[in-house]
């Protein structure tokens, strides 16, 4: 017992969060070179970003675990840290991590002070009750604000000035302190009598040859190669295949002990059976026996995690439809490395009626965190399997009341909207917004709030020439690339938090795009009743301009509340077929052209709109 508590006691479980480019991967690095994790040799910037595309774009999108020893005052520590991602799209990455460890160190940029996700996560933080360690970060550059961000931390944290620890993360000045300060102020993992040895999943791979791995936190007991183990939630059972850590690799090692992070391979070739937020136990333990005390095991299960709700929603297509089983086969791929996007196979075309070729086929209905998780999952879709895609404009859920049917429906996409006439009503989510910025640009922010159509709540002073702006919006205005145009109009200075807090009734309709007199499914959008005929004009003649001229004119058009809002027409291709003609009776020229006209009349009346995948893609991404 004594070993074991003294095991415990030298056990420091954290994560590192912060608001995105404040320097989480590169403070890792340096506090993976000091504890000599990784040789110097094998070093690389974000080596605990393991996908090309978070170095290349300098974010981290999945959290990763690492494991390093520590000597201080001739005692050794095992520290766990467990980096996290800083974008707002990849926060429900963040809450998992912080039910893992004890403690969070809080990083802030000294050139760019606390900013909205900040907030966010410090406040996940304090929930849970994790020891806070505010780290002051890149204190060497010229234009760092030491002073001014440090009151900021004060304020926000409500700690004293001499807490605050100073680092630079690139030259690892102050990261040695820092680490000591984890070890001393970090409390180790609570010593617990254990009935059971358990622990919480709190994320997983996939291997072709060993099937799911689970990472895992022990909480109580421990795991050992050939133990059989029972995930409570999935009432599945399976024999551990191998225990470990992460160096970050996978290092495997005899067993896996209270208090420890690790993972365990669970042999497990169904993905859909191991889900984040389970609770694993040892069916060696003193419970009631399998199967009549089945349901008592529910009791043993650890506090997990609320299922990731989308945010958005977009119909993926393959550009070929030959690629479709391929697309199905990534997508079911992915998914084992990021369960929080969703995914469901349906057909959105070709449309029935003669005039219209092409269209986008098969495809599946995808469900998203925010607007970059779906631009990562476009992109990896693309990196990782070689696959292009047609990604139609995103929308939120919306809740139908219809009028015959007196029932309700959820409605994911435009083309499923019902017309104006069969609704009795339309509910939409809000969400809070925190903005931080300048109070130089809260004139410029107020003005975009209206035209986001947000309601302005109350605004509060957070430092000497920085304010905190709370508004509420619609949760479709938000995803209308709000926080680009935010961005834009405070020069990159202002940042935003937001979350779900309710629904409302919403006054929106379908905006159908009709083209020869045919409606054209994968155009269909959800717009407000007070920006139609503006988004109307915009779309047609958009339209006009990108659509291929065929040898008849088509007539494009917007139409809702049963009526054309917008209309243009795209002339025919002329053909000069009185070109090899040279003098002579006009007579002859005349006759060529009353043929050409009613053969351009006859393809009209039987032809057919060619509208290549190119087209749909212009117009999909605006």
């Amino acid at each position: 017992m004594e070993e074991k508590t003294k095991q415990l006691n030298n056990i420091r479980n954290f994560v590192i969060i912060a608001h995105i480019d404040h320097g989480k991967s590169t403070l890792a690095d340096r506090m993976l070179e000091l504890t000599g994790t990784i040789e110097k040799r094998k070093m690389r910037e974000q080596v605990l970003d393991q996908m090309e595309l978070e170095r290349e774009r300098g974010i981290t999108i999945k959290l990763q675990p690492v494991r390093m020893s520590h000597i201080l005052n001739s005692n050794s520590y095992i520290l766990n840290l467990i980096d996290t991602p800083g974008h707002i799209d990849f926060s429900y990455e963040v809450s998992r991590s912080l039910r893992a460890v004890e403690g969070a160190v809080l990083l802030v940029d000294a050139t760019q002070g606390v900013q909205a996700q900040t907030f966010s996560n410090l406040e996940m933080a304090k929930e849970l009750g994790l020891k806070i360690i505010p780290v002051l970060n890149k204190i060497d550059l010229p234009n760092a604000r030491i002073e001014e961000t440090e009151k900021e931390i004060i304020q926000l944290v409500g700690c004293k000035p001499d807490e605050i620890l100073k680092v630079s993360a690139k030259t690892g000045q102050g990261v040695s302190e820092l680490l000591e300060a984890i070890v001393e102020k970090i409390p180790p993992p609570l010593e617990v009598q254990p009935l059971v040895s358990r622990a919480l999943i709190f994320d997983f791979s996939y291997s072709v040859h060993q099937g799911v791995i689970a990472y895992v936190r022990v909480f109580e007991g421990e795991f050992k190669k050939g133990e059989e183990l029972f995930l409570i939630n999935a009432e599945e059972k399976f024999k551990i295949r191998e225990v470990g850590f992460f160096k970050p690799e996978l290092k495997e090692t005899e067993k896996l002990g209270a208090g420890e992070i690790g993972y365990v391979v669970t042999n497990i070739k169904n993905p859909g059976v191991v889900k984040v937020g389970d609770t694993i136990i040892n069916l060696k333990s003193q419970i009631p026996a399998l199967p009549a005390g089945r349901s008592n095991l529910k009791s043993w299960a650890l506090e997990g995690y609320r299922e990731p709700k989308p945010m958005i929603w977009a119909n993926f297509y393959p550009e070929s439809q030959n690629n479709f089983d391929d697309l199905r086969s990534a997508l079911e791929k992915l998914h084992l490395s990021d369960s929080s996007f969703s995914f469901k196979e349906e057909s959105f075309g070709p449309p029935s009626a003669p005039p219209l070729r092409g269209g986008l086929g098969r495809g599946f209905k995808l469900g998203f965190l925010g607007l970059l998780h779906l631009e990562i999952i476009s992109e990896r879709l693309k990196r990782e399997f070689g696959l292009k895609v047609i990604a139609a404009s995103p929308t939120v859920a919306y809740r139908i009341l219809l009028k015959d049917e007196l029932a309700e429906e959820i409605i994911y996409s435009a083309a499923s909207f019902p017309e104006e006439h069969k609704i009795r009503g339309v509910f939409e989510t809000w969400v809070n917004t925190e903005i931080l910025t300048s109070s130089q640009n809260l004139g410029s922010i107020l003005k975009l709030l209206q035209d986001y159509e947000a309601e302005v709540g109350e605004t509060v002073e957070f430092s000497g020439t920085r304010l905190l702006l709370k508004a509420k919006m619609p949760l479709r205005e938000l995803m209308r690339n709000f926080f680009d145009a935010l961005k834009n109009i405070s020069s990159g200075f202002a940042s935003l938090n937001y979350e779900i807090v309710e629904e409302r009734p919403a006054d929106v309709l379908k905006l159908e795009i009709l083209v020869a007199e045919n409606p054209v499914s994968a155009f269909s959008r959800i717009v407000p009743r007070s920006r139609l005929e503006t988004e109307a004009e915009k779309m047609v003649e958009k339209l006009k301009a990108i659509l291929p001229r065929e040898l008849f004119s088509v007539k494009i058009q917007a139409k809702a509340t049963g009526r054309i809002l917008a209309s243009r027409t795209l002339s025919a291709l002329r053909k000069h077929v009185t070109g090899n003609l040279y003098g002579g009776d006009r007579t002859r020229k005349m006759k060529l052209w009353q043929k050409q006209k009613k053969g351009k009349e006859r393809l009209k009346a039987r032809g057919s709109v060619d509208i290549p995948q190119e087209v749909f893609l212009k117009m999909i991404r605006g």
